[in-house]
């Protein structure tokens, strides 16, 4: 027991580093990359064991938290907001297809395995990586499994400048708009005509009573349960039926949306998985890091180069209406929530002069990054990786 205490209390405070350094920073530092790298570094310099998270306890345990987790995404999805947004979605999903032909016309320079593992990553965000560094372990794909945790510790860095200056030349845009009708005694809105349709109570709302912790935690410990036994004999992988399944009870109003957030275990059940991802990096050598480091290169280059052809020179970008949003709506596949919806706040705050305008900016930036990194982060990438990770 005390073994166990003792690793686990290690790997906890790695975590607790990364997320007040980005709190002090104001999420300018990742804390996803200070826990990634603080590992690495310690791995290198053999200060604390390769197998510490199987000392911990998290190894054993990541087994029934992925399900969980991905179980969990699928009732955030807000079917209804996707559907009001679907010209944000398609973007998105064209941002994916590109960042996809990017990385797989660079195979000759990295390799078909680096490729296959990286896609699902750079499309989504931790559930792709655990994914995609299982499937790469599984086949034995030594170097391809350290592959996906770093590139999940930077593309916050790659994709957040990319998606803020999107922001920014979109929010000036609206605002000289904004100000040039008003000029004319013409005020613009963006808020959404309310609608007088009566509100359909739930199942799940009902007999909210009963969703207690302790419910919440076991109905997905069942959809994690249900979709891995599935997956074990169909062909289709296990991220793809929990994530189905769980958008499918949650619109019937059988479970409530945010599962794990109600039962209160989300932050612990997503530690865990994050964990899962860590042993990848005991497997780095000095000697890797320069290749990593190229591969990493090339392989985001490659995802800004195709999405700028494809989203701002192709007529893609039509669709929104506008170069800068499409192309930050299809870099949002990088971040996912918080940070899109950080970024939308800052864009507002630094150009508006008046409450008003930081509303109109908010109304018209906001809901596009958000459901942009819902679709591809919460929910496309899950399934692209269930895809990739059959093919690897």
């Amino acid at each position: 027991m005390l073994g166990y205490l003792t690793y686990f209390s290690i790997v906890l405070a790695l975590f607790v580093i990364g997320d007040w350094l980005g709190i002090w920073t104001k999420a300018k530092l990742s804390s996803i990359f200070v826990v990634l790298i603080s590992f690495l570094l310690l791995f290198l310099f053999k200060v604390i064991p390769a197998d510490i998270i199987d000392q911990a306890g998290l190894t054993a345990a990541s087994k029934w938290a992925t399900p969980m987790l991905v179980f969990h995404m699928g009732t955030m999805i807000n079917l209804r907001q996707l559907m009001d947004e679907w010209r944000t979605v398609v973007t998105s999903v064209i941002g994916m297809v590109a960042a996809i032909v990017g990385i797989l016309l660079v195979i000759p320079l990295i390799g078909r395995e680096a490729a296959l593992v990286s896609i699902p990553v750079i499309n989504g965000a931790l559930v792709a990586t655990n994914i995609m560094t299982d499937a790469a372990k599984e086949r034995g794909l030594e170097f391809a499994a350290m592959l996906p945790a770093v590139v999940f510790a930077i593309q916050k860095f790659v994709g957040t400048p990319i998606v803020s200056r999107c922001g920014l030349l979109e929010a000036r845009n609206l605002l000289t708009d904004y100000r040039a009708k008003k000029a004319q005694g013409i005020t613009l809105s963006a808020a959404p005509e309310s609608t007088a349709a009566e509100k359909k109570v739930k199942f799940c709302e009902k007999y909210d009573r009963f969703y207690t912790a302790n419910t919440c935690i076991f109905i997905t410990v069942v959809g994690g349960l249900i979709s891995a036994w599935l997956g074990d004999i169909t062909p289709i992988n296990y991220s793809i039926i929990a994530l189905v399944l769980s958008v499918f009870l949650c619109e019937l109003g059988l479970i409530p949306p945010k599962v794990l957030d109600k039962g209160k275990t989300s932050g612990f059940i997503t530690m865990v998985v994050f964990a899962a991802i860590i042993p990848a990096l005991a497997n780095i050598s000095m000697g890797d890091v320069a290749t990593l480091a190229f591969y990493v290169v090339v392989i985001f280059a490659a995802t800004i180069i195709a999405s700028l052809v494809i989203v701002c020179v192709l007529p893609s970008w039509k669709l929104m209406g506008s170069r800068s949003l499409a192309f930050g709506i299809a870099m949002c596949q990088m971040l996912g929530f918080p940070s899109t919806f950080l970024i939308s706040n800052e864009v507002a705050l630094a150009l508006s002069e008046t409450e008003e305008e930081k509303e109109y900016v908010l109304a018209k930036i906001m809901p596009r990054f958000v459901v942009a990194g819902l679709a591809s982060v919460t929910t496309l990438s899950i399934i692209v990786a269930g895809i990739f990770a059959s093919i690897l």
